[in-house]
């Protein structure tokens, strides 16, 4: 059986220490021969820094390492490239003065390798002129972690648009010296706008949401059942599907391969693996500013320019959160207006993930949320009295001054927001505003064996549960064979919990 690649990002060692290797080569092998210049955004922990290593050694002509892959009799051998590897993934880059000093770092270790005379004047373009000069062969320009100096100081706008100057300006150099470039390609996390970072390299294609390329980082449904067939022949694969699969573009859903790695080192225990390798610390400072109703995110539709805005001084949350990998593409719809994206959570790693961030978030982190498994319990058997107890017990525990301090606290879809990220934490397929024929239901949950349907009022002296009959919001789920439950709350806004309730079986 080989061996785990877990944390390994260097090709050389993968292949020579008989690691498990899902080949990328026919992808790399397809973008070489159809282009020069390449962007591609990812999420962090996805096989980004092995894709870039895949290339480097392809180009500098270590055949060894490529016996066996697809890639392996179609390529020119013969030929060996001067490779310049940029990488900005090691240490903090948060200052304008720390990022020049990167800068030379970088250079200076390029002309080492390559052999080139360093000197504290030498830019990039004069770089890649010498090694085209030197090697007598067109240079290869690969660039991992391209945005993490401008990601390091994000908190700090003007900081952050200082780095982005810079680093604007350093990879100007590679379209100045395009007669000396063979290949470029440029990865990260985030997609920043083009009009800032790459005005002065507008010759990027940008492969991201290109479908051809969906599957060049992570990994596929196939590679688990034959690159890992022997690792994972004891798990649960349904089980790992809903847990770790599902990030989309526009191809075949794609694991990360951090989950994948760590579940098997971890003897197929489930567990959050990527989402505790981050910090959301930044995703709740931007929530704060968008006004964003955290309900919607399971019904999100988007246009092209949405996904775009994302800069320094311009951060929208939707985008933020696809680039991060806390959301992804269901589909795409072409329309003389322009594109729309239908967006979703990948997965169920992620979707408790985020929506217990989510909770912490709207009830201020301080409160002791009722306990998850007793919950489930509940719901399991049904009982809709206990279960309006633990509601009232989470209301009870949020402090007071998280309603004076939390602006979002101050509308009404506050209370369902509660219990909408509350339930979807704990792992329950739950829909908010759930459309009908007839309207919107409130929030929908279901389990097993049955489907809950809720309603809820703020200061209203009708029965919540009044407008779920009116409107015969059940009859949707009536096919199911399910026990339906519908549930109407009335909340108190002075009192801030539930003031009475009401609910049925159908």
């Amino acid at each position: 059986m080989t061996k785990l690649p877990t944390g390994i990002q260097t090709f050389s060692k993968i292949r020579e220490d008989n690691y498990a290797y899902v080949d990328k080569t026919r992808d790399i092998y397809n973008l070489i021969n159809n282009g020069t210049y390449y962007f591609l955004s990812r999420p962090r922990r996805f096989g980004k820094s092995l894709l870039i290593d895949t290339i480097s050694e392809l180009f500098k002509g270590s055949k060894e390492y490529f016996k066996g892959l697809f890639i392996y009799d179609k390529w020119d051998w013969s030929i060996k490239y001067p490779v310049i590897k940029i990488n900005f993934a090691a240490g903090t880059v948060r200052t304008p003065e720390t990022l020049n000093s990167k800068i030379n770092f970088i250079l200076e270790d390029n002309c080492k390798r390559l052999g080139i005379n360093y000197n504290k004047n030498i830019d990039l373009y004069h770089l890649i002129q010498s090694a085209h000069e030197k090697y007598g062969q067109k240079v290869v320009v690969l660039v991992d972690e391209y945005d993490k100096p401008i990601i390091d100081a994000i908190k700090n706008k003007v900081v952050a648009a200082e780095n982005r100057e810079i680093l604007g300006d350093f990879y100007s150099a590679i379209k100045a010296s395009d007669e000396y470039v063979k290949f470029t390609m440029l990865t990260g996390v985030s997609k920043f706008s083009k009009v800032n970072l790459f005005s002065n390299l507008n010759n990027l294609t940008d492969i991201t949401m290109n479908k051809t390329y969906g599957t060049i980082t992570g990994y596929t449904q196939n590679d688990l059942e034959t690159t890992f067939s022997k690792h994972l022949e004891c798990a649960n694969i349904k089980k790992v599907k809903r847990w770790y699969n599902g990030y989309n573009y526009f191809s075949e859903p794609i694991y990360n391969p951090f989950d994948i790695l760590q579940f098997i080192f971890n003897d197929f225990i489930f567990k959050n693996y990527w989402w505790e390798t981050g910090n959301p610390t930044f995703l709740i400072e931007t929530l704060k500013k968008s006004n964003f109703y955290i309900p919607d995110i399971d019904r999100l539709i988007v246009k092209e320019e949405t996904l775009n805005a994302f800069d320094v001084d311009k951060i929208d949350f939707i985008a933020l959160l696809w680039q991060t990998g806390y959301l992804t593409f269901e589909k795409m719809e072409q329309f003389d207006s322009g594109i729309e994206y239908t967006m979703k959570i990948p997965n169920l790693e992620v979707k408790n993930s985020l929506n217990y961030l989510f909770l912490t978030y709207l009830t201020s982190g301080d409160t002791s949320l009722p306990n998850g498994s007793e919950v489930s319990k509940i719901l399991k058997e049904e009982n809709i009295e206990s279960l309006i107890i633990n509601l009232k017990s989470l209301f009870s525990a949020i402090p007071y001054n998280n309603y004076v301090n939390n602006e979002i606290a101050n509308y009404e879809g506050y209370y369902s927001s509660v219990i909408y990220t509350f339930l979807s934490s704990l792992g329950y397929f739950t829909v908010a505003e759930d459309v009908t024929n007839r309207g919107r239901i409130d929030l929908t949950l279901k389990t097993r064996s049955a489907i809950f349907i809720f309603e809820f009022k703020v200061d209203s002296k009708e029965e919540a549960i009044k407008q779920i009959k009116e409107r015969k919001y059940y009859e949707k789920y009536q096919v199911e064979n399910k026990n339906i439950y519908i549930i109407g709350i009335n909340f108190d806004s002075e009192s801030k919990n539930i003031l009475e309730y009401k609910w049925e079986k159908i």
